[in-house]
């Protein structure tokens, strides 16, 4: 019968090295940008009022995709209303 001992340095390497590894799985999912937002998403993204939204919609400022009652707006479209062009 074969005995191994865990030391606390053991642990700490152990607890060092699946924290890393959970980083790097956390951490792509984080830093990818949906490519489609919902009107709620947008309003906090931009920090707008929800008929602040209504008036970039129907000057054709921001574009947007209505599928059944929810409105869809392209982060690509969303990133060009934010940077001025």
């Amino acid at each position: 019968m074969v005995i191994d001992l865990i030391t606390r340095e053991d642990l700490n390497e152990f607890r060092t090295l699946l924290l890393n590894d959970l980083k790097q799985l956390i951490q792509p999912r984080s830093q990818q940008a949906k490519q489609w937002l919902k009107s709620y998403e947008v309003r906090k993204l931009l920090n707008i009022s929800a008929g602040t939204l209504q008036n970039l919609r129907i000057n054709g400022t921001l574009a947007y995709t209505k599928i059944g009652g929810l409105m869809y707006y392209k982060y690509s479209d969303i990133e060009k209303v934010m940077n001025g062009k």
